[in-house]
């Protein structure tokens, strides 16, 4: 379980590909505080700590992971959103994040007004996943705000802190992110479809 609430960046310095399963290595400031068998949130996707050496940890996803999310277009030098697994005695300043990412969206827009940049995104209907406008979203694991929402799209409006401190400043028009949708809103969008029936 997270919260939104990014820690630090990790570096991507090693891909390996195993039969259908790719590790990633990564160099970060929190490697130090990790434990082998601990869940962190990479990019807003769950990945379990499996070695760790000096600066560098290494986790690995496997198919379905790579298929849902944007990890398999990860390439040597990018930099992740991170997150560690929230402890149930800290304030929840995000919103709750499972950090099973639901589907890629893609940047369809990125505008600079009144201080703050806005971020439109754009996702395909298939999975009737929906956002409402003040409701929670999760972008490449960052808990957000919808400001403005419409069917399969939506925007956030990212303030310098987060726009700095996350891998926000790198996503340009055209980008994919992993979105992560509220879990709340995906129980009720699944109960109206079997009440529909």
């Amino acid at each position: 379980m997270f919260t939104g609430i990014i820690e630090a960046f990790g570096k991507v310095v090693h891909l390996e590909k195993e039969q259908k399963n790719l590790h990633l290595s990564l160099e970060s400031r929190l490697t130090q505080e990790l434990k082998i068998d601990q869940s962190l949130a990479h990019n807003g996707v769950c990945l379990t700590v499996v070695a760790i050496d000096g600066h560098r940890y290494t986790v690995t996803a496997i198919q379905e992971t790579l298929e849902k999310s944007t990890l398999g277009g990860l390439q040597i030098g990018h930099l992740i959103n991170l997150e560690r697994a929230m402890m149930m005695n800290h304030r929840l300043d995000g919103h709750i994040v499972q950090g099973h990412v639901d589907q890629v969206g893609w940047c369809t827009g990125v505008h600079f007004r009144e201080g703050s940049w806005f971020f439109d995104f754009e996702y395909e209907p298939h999975q009737k996943n929906i956002t409402i406008e003040k409701g929670s979203i999760c972008v490449n694991g960052v808990s957000l705000t919808v400001v403005d929402s419409g069917w399969h799209h939506f925007s956030v409006a990212i303030i310098p802190y987060t726009y700095e401190h996350t891998n926000f400043h790198l996503i340009q028009k055209g980008d994919s992110v992993n979105l992560e949708f509220d879990v709340i809103g995906k129980y009720i969008s699944k109960l109206h479809r079997l009440h529909a029936h």
